[in-house]
């Protein structure tokens, strides 16, 4: 069994940050320790909420405790979320840095959050530079939104050719000697067939693309970043092959956006989908680029 260690936003309604995360990656299979950057009563897509931002203090305090405890040299992995402020990234940073002097083999996943086509920026703003410098340099694994994968390269993708540009762009800025995968979610192109949304995964061992009809819920709901992020993350420490994490990955998340819809509820249907993510119901194929 391997053990991820889990740093994110937590709500107490809904399904977003590690409220994504930990379930699906416990229902495949994963110990997961989290440790929480804030604690608020839902998410803030509904413009209104209640509770705290925890401080960076708070997250260092909890990893000395576990490395008190030997827990870090049995750490196979770090996910990351949103990232609330610069001291929030340093403090996460340097749970990376101590994971990885505690076991050298332990992969670092960052979910860059910060935007998206409909709203834009909506971290503090000197987040993006904290990202782009500091943050997904020392990544194995990045798993920006189309939004974020120009914030990050500061290059406009409208094209798959763009797109797979940009992934590689960011693969080079990379100081990791590791996998330096680059996973694009959420991808809307100019030359992609109709009513379709797109994964894409740059890696050493090639590029792959899935396609999926795009099931348009209206709001767009919050969470399916954080989820797709734990599954694809989830998937490759269990396999090792991209194409297959991300086949397995985006194939879940589809079904359970369709349960969603279904359904008509404002929060992802986490817990209804729970058999996908061990075994997604309808394969979406990977097409080797």
């Amino acid at each position: 069994m391997q053990n991820i260690l889990s740093i994110q936003s937590w709500v107490s309604y809904g399904h977003v940050g590690n409220a994504a995360a930990i379930f699906p990656l416990q229902r495949m299979g994963f110990e997961v320790w989290a440790i929480h950057t804030v604690q608020f009563s839902n998410h803030t897509g509904y413009g209104a909420w209640k509770g705290m931002i925890l401080p960076p203090e708070h997250i260092a305090e909890i990893v000395q405790g576990m490395s008190e405890r030997g827990a870090l040299a049995t750490c196979d992995a770090v996910l990351s979320g949103y990232m609330g402020s610069a001291q929030t990234a340093e403090a996460i940073l340097s749970a990376v840095k101590k994971v990885r002097e505690a076991n050298s083999k332990a992969l670092y996943c960052c979910d860059p959050v910060m935007g998206d086509m409909d709203r834009g920026v909506f971290v503090r703003p000197e987040i993006p530079d904290v990202m782009k410098n500091q943050v997904t340099t020392v990544a194995d694994v990045i798993t920006p939104n189309q939004f974020e994968l120009e914030l990050l390269t500061g290059k406009k993708v409208k094209t798959l050719q763009d797109a797979l540009d940009a992934a590689n762009l960011l693969r080079q800025h990379s100081h990791q000697e590791g996998p330096r995968i680059v996973l694009v979610t959420s991808l809307l192109r100019d030359d992609a067939p109709a009513d379709t949304i797109e994964t894409l995964a740059v890696s050493d061992e090639g590029a792959f693309l899935v396609s999926t009809p795009l099931i348009p819920l209206e709001p767009p709901r919050n969470g399916t970043g954080d989820l797709i992020a734990a599954l694809f993350f989830g998937n490759y420490l269990k396999t090792n092959d991209v194409a297959k994490s991300l086949e397995n990955s985006v194939s879940a998340l589809y079904t359970l956006l369709e349960l969603t819809h279904q359904k008509n509820t404002r929060e992802i249907q986490l817990v209804a989908a729970q058999d996908e993510y061990v075994q997604p119901s309808k394969k979406f194929a990977t097409q080797k680029l």
